[in-house]
């Protein structure tokens, strides 16, 4: 069988082990150089990264790899995610790569790849670079004449600012307002406090000493403890805590008490909808959401859309329906008004402009629904497809059946490591946690 390279988010794994070597880096320039090099123009790819250590050994891998099949490379250095899908667009590039592995911890890294339009690659277009990486990884290597050339682009960080700063109200500052921003130690550790330092806040700064090994080390969206700890000790208005690539964000109001993505969105859809700015009556988010999000838009006349997990399905979703509003629970916001992929800042400026506008603390704007108790494990696996067992089927059905309607069930195998995700969520949470614990020692017992 052919190695698959590609998961739900890029390619991803541990740093110098297969596939995030630097040889793979290499065969992935070319693979992915050649399957985007159309017409006789100077081709062109953006590659950013965010500050692990191993991003100094995979950025010349991937230069490489493009020159080699003849495309110019601009290396913008430690950038946010959403920073390269706006580059792409904005110089008329024909791919974008981010080298990043978003919330992980340091000892992993991935690549990301961005098409010309700014939106991560389909399933169809990774298909076809995995043929040419089995096929070999050469692509189709340039004339010595036919090279291409390497240039780094100096004033990134101020573009990016001046682009996330222009997403927020023109009409409004954030004078008087104080918050505490975790950058995670990661790509947003320079952009972000400036950001919200030129809109006129008083800014709070935590995880901004980059050393290559503290990405998201006890701090960033998915330790977001300090950050709530510091809001409450400076008696700030709100606290903000990105991840690794700052694709993603989460919230803590003025006491210090945390708001998901699902909080997050009903937000911003409710202050859209109130200001006609909401493109349509539906909010897009993935199976993982609260049913608590979905009773709260029903309430206002709103519907839930349901993808799959992971931006991508949420995004392609939006796409197809012309919705402008949508993400993930964990904190990955779309806002296709402004960008193409899920922006931590600029989420996080829409929450802030909600503030502003409203006068209403954080605890009150922004916490809109009360969650219904949900209740997740994640159980390794040590075989393939053990969602096949009859055994999990019918512990998945018994559970559904106990629920009724007042309740979901979720169970799902990670895209990304040996493991199957169960979740479920209803009004007692006594009985969600009953019959999580009942799947997941079915999935323990079938699987392992």
């Amino acid at each position: 069988m052919a190695p698959k390279y590609f998961g739900t988010d890029g390619i991803r794994g541990t740093a110098n082990e297969w596939p995030m070597t630097a040889d793979v880096a290499l065969a992935v320039g070319k693979a992915a150089g050649s399957q985007f090099i159309r017409g006789d123009h100077r081709h062109r790819v953006v590659i950013g990264k965010d500050t692990r250590l191993s991003g100094y050994m995979i950025e010349p891998a991937l230069t490489a790899g493009f020159i080699a099949v003849g495309m110019d490379v601009i290396l913008g250095g430690p950038m946010p995610t959403p920073a390269v899908a706006m580059l792409v667009r904005s110089l008329r590039a024909d791919l974008g790569v981010v080298i990043s592995a978003s919330h992980n911890p340091y000892r992993d890294n991935g690549i990301k790849l961005f098409g010309p339009d700014g939106y991560k690659l389909s399933n169809e277009v990774e298909t076809r670079i995995e043929a040419r990486l089995n096929g070999g990884g050469n692509g189709d290597v340039a004339p010595s004449a036919g090279l291409g050339r390497a240039n780094r682009l100096d004033d990134v960080a101020g573009r990016y600012i001046e682009f996330v700063k222009n997403t927020f109200p023109r009409e409004r500052t954030l004078d008087g307002v104080k918050v505490v921003v975790d950058c995670a130690n990661g790509a947003a550790y320079s952009v972000a406090p400036t950001v919200l330092w030129e809109l006129g806040a008083t800014v709070i700064p935590l995880g901004v000493t980059p050393d290559g090994t503290n990405i998201n080390d006890g701090c960033g969206s998915t330790s977001p403890e300090a950050m709530c700890d510091q809001v409450v000790a400076h008696g700030a208005d709100i606290g903000l805590a990105l991840d690794g690539d700052a694709d993603r964000v989460v919230l803590a109001d003025e006491r210090g008490e945390l708001l998901d993505g699902d909080q997050l969105m009903a937000m911003v859809a409710t202050h859209w909808q109130a200001t006609s700015r909401l493109s349509s009556d539906t909010v897009v988010a993935t199976v993982m959401s609260n049913l608590g999000l979905e009773r709260y838009l029903s309430e206002r006349g709103l519907k839930l859309a349901r993808t799959p997990v992971g931006d991508r399905h949420v995004v392609e979703h939006m796409r197809e329906h012309r919705h402008n509003v949508g993400g993930e629970q964990s904190g990955h916001i779309v806002l296709s008004d402004f960008n193409t992929t899920g922006d931590g800042l600029i989420a996080a400026l829409q929450a802030l402009a909600v503030f502003v506008e409203t006068g209403k603390p954080v605890s009150e704007a922004g916490r809109l629904f009360a969650p219904f108790p949900q209740v997740s494990r994640n159980v390794a696996v040590d075989r393939d497809r053990p969602m096949e067992d009859a055994r999990i089927r019918r512990a998945v059905d018994d559970g559904r059946a106990r629920l009724g309607s007042s309740g979901r069930v979720v169970v799902r195998p990670s895209g990304t490591e040996p493991i199957v995700r169960v979740m479920a969520e209803g009004e007692d949470g006594d009985l969600v946690g009953e019959i999580v614990e009942d799947i997941a020692a079915a999935v323990s017992h079938a699987a392992n």
